[in-house]
């Protein structure tokens, strides 16, 4: 039998088959892929082979192929990778300007292992109800930082609901796994988004202005049609694909996001800005930090580049160091 990864919580995997039921998994032998040490070899968004056994529970036996994913450093074993979600149309990536606040560092590093993924990221500003006039500039001086770069950046408020019909039309149509801090709202907003879902929230601390996890697993969420409600029997039809209303994935905040497998050489390719004067450079394996004749750095004092995406990559490039990954970027 084959089916899709929907929920997982750790030590089994829920599997909704082609043909829709919802069978428990666990996992049949040591998988590697591809020679990636991860700490959960399936994720939720894989397409799975299932062997079912007599206790009414089935064996994942094989993985098919992942077009995409998004990976971070595990946060515990340097050497191993955690999958936070695979074959992905979108990323949205919840950002905070305040409790709590998200560094634009963070984002970076967010922004660059979807790159090196190839999963397009929508930036989502949540908690606009509750920022002063400086923080809202603050989040339009962001806002405008990344949008100039490309990104498609918007401004949300899951507690009153605004801006959220405009969410709705980017999820619709679209496997979307919802990421970011701990605290930013990411249950709130999906319960914005699916008034059925009921997800747990809590406050945020107000000792050190960080949120607490609500969300303990990895889950997909079947997204109502137009006029209806997600049914049993609509998520996927008999190939695995999914209809045209989308799953929102939730995942659990991540107070930091170290990158997994990007080699130096390659990491400017992910940093739209800068890739776009590394060209420029005169030598071509030029790491932008010292040479003489560097686009990046001329543009950098030119300030085409802004500063705090220059120390993001810098931050970047020293990730061969095996304890900087400890760090809560």
């Amino acid at each position: 039998m084959k089916g899709l990864v929907i929920r997982n919580t750790g030590s089994w995997y829920t599997v909704k088959t082609d043909e829709g039921r919802q069978v428990d998994c666990k996992i049949k032998g040591n998988f590697r892929l591809k020679g990636i040490r991860s700490t959960n070899p399936v994720a939720v968004g894989d397409r799975v082979e299932i062997v079912p056994n007599n206790e009414g529970t089935a064996f994942i036996t094989a993985i098919e192929e992942r077009r995409n994913y998004i990976i971070r450093k595990s946060p515990n074993l340097s050497k191993q990778s955690h999958i936070i979600a695979a074959n992905v149309d979108q990323a949205m990536l919840v950002v905070t300007v305040n409790r709590p606040q998200t560094s634009t560092t963070f984002i970076d590093r967010f922004l660059a292992s979807a790159e090196a993924y190839r999963v397009p990221v929508v930036m989502v500003f949540n908690k606009t109800d509750i920022l002063d006039d400086d923080e809202r500039r603050y989040q339009e001086m962001v806002i405008a930082l990344y949008e100039n770069i490309g990104y498609e950046c918007r401004a949300v408020s899951a507690a009153t609901g605004s801006g959220i019909d405009g969410l709705r039309e980017l999820l619709a149509g679209k496997i979307t796994v919802l990421s970011g801090n701990s605290g930013v709202g990411k249950s709130t907003l999906i319960n914005s988004i699916l008034p059925g879902a009921n997800l747990r929230t809590a406050e945020i601390s107000d000792a050190h202005n960080t949120g607490m996890h609500t969300t303990t697993f990895s889950e997909m969420l079947p997204l109502p049609r137009a006029g209806g409600s997600p049914s049993a029997t609509q998520d996927s039809n008999t190939d695995g694909n999914v209809h045209a209303d989308g799953y929102i994935i939730d995942t659990p905040g991540i107070k930091g996001f170290g990158t997994f497998d990007i080699e130096p050489e390659e990491l400017t390719g992910y940093f739209r800005d800068i890739f776009r004067f590394s060209k420029d450079c005169r030598f071509s394996n030029c790491t932008h930090r010292h040479e003489p004749g560097c686009a990046v750095l001329r543009a950098l004092e030119e300030h085409y580049i802004a500063e705090s995406r220059y120390q993001s990559y810098l931050s970047m490039l020293d990730d061969k160091d095996e304890n900087k990954y400890r760090e809560a970027f």
